[in-house]
């Protein structure tokens, strides 16, 4: 027997007769400029709250402690150092900013001589294991040596404080140069080096072809790491040597008991490392091509 479907079919729409539809809900991207936003404020209000309690913990401090300036009278002192940084009264008292350029240049110097050893050096060790184990020693001997250690070494070797000064730099700068390029290039796949083999290409042209790409991101990071170094060891040194730099400018300001200034040098050099390590980081990011 047939079943019959006792469903009514549905009618079909008379002529002229408008048919209303359910409101169909369309989700709205936010625009790009707003994302931005969002974005931005996602980052900029944490940080904002982590200043506000080092300024709270600060406040503190200065409340409880006898003789230590509080956020709003070191910001006072700021606008007055900053009205003229590059003023210059005789050779002992130079603005804070000719004090910055001084201490940048013997870090450039420092810094520059480390990564011309450095970087080949890491090369050789990374490429060949008699070298590496020539120098691995030397290096796990020499690297935890503390950087105040090697001034009177550059001391006695330079008998002036300009070049010890470098020397430190040099000397406590080259070790993550070393590392990480050494330990980039024995990362390196084996069938790189196969292939070079095969096609029997000179060992200039393996370090220049294929050894330096590979390399660059780990040398890259050696570097950041260095500099941050070198922008570390130079205040320490310069406070021993004297002349012109941050590092003596903070011990002066000691000796004038000028507590303000002193807290001022500490944002300059946090200020200033800051920027030297997130400028390199742009830069290996540029070359990096496992981001990419």
């Amino acid at each position: 027997m047939k079943k019959v479907n006792t469903k009514a079919a549905p009618a079909a729409p008379v002529s002229g007769e408008v048919i209303t539809l359910p409101p169909v809900q369309v989700r709205r991207r936010a625009p790009a400029f707003a994302r931005q936003i969002n974005a931005l404020l996602q980052r900029l209000i944490p940080a904002v709250l982590g200043l506000g309690l080092l300024v709270l913990a600060w406040q503190l401090a200065a409340l409880n402690s006898k003789g230590f300036p509080t956020p709003l009278s070191t910001l006072d002192s700021a606008m007055t150092l900053f009205a003229d940084p590059f003023y210059r009264d005789g050779p002992n008292d130079m603005g804070v900013g000719w004090n910055v350029l001084a201490s940048l240049q013997r870090v450039a110097i420092g810094f520059g001589l480390a990564a011309l050893v450095g970087i080949p050096l890491g090369f050789l060790i990374g490429r060949f294991t008699f070298l590496a184990r020539m120098f691995n020693p030397l290096i796990a001997l020499l690297r935890p040596v503390s950087p105040l250690a090697w001034l009177p070494i550059g001391l006695l070797l330079f008998q002036k404080a300009e070049p010890a000064s470098s020397w430190t730099i040099f000397i406590c700068s080259i070790w993550p140069m070393v590392i990480n390029t050494a330990e980039g290039v024995r990362r390196i796949p084996e069938d790189y080096l196969n292939v070079a083999r095969v096609l029997q290409l000179s060992e200039w042209t393996v370090m220049r072809r294929i050894l330096f790409p590979a390399v660059l991101p780990a040398v890259l990071t050696g570097v950041r790491l260095s500099i941050g170094i070198a922008w570390l060891v130079i205040v320490a040194a310069e406070m021993l040597t004297g002349g012109l730099g941050i590092g003596f400018w903070i011990w002066n300001e000691w000796n004038n008991l000028n507590v303000e200034n002193i807290l001022i040098a500490i944002v300059i050099i946090g200020v200033v490392g800051l920027l030297l390590e997130q400028g390199l980081m742009l830069i290996a990011r540029r070359f990096s091509w496992q981001e990419k």
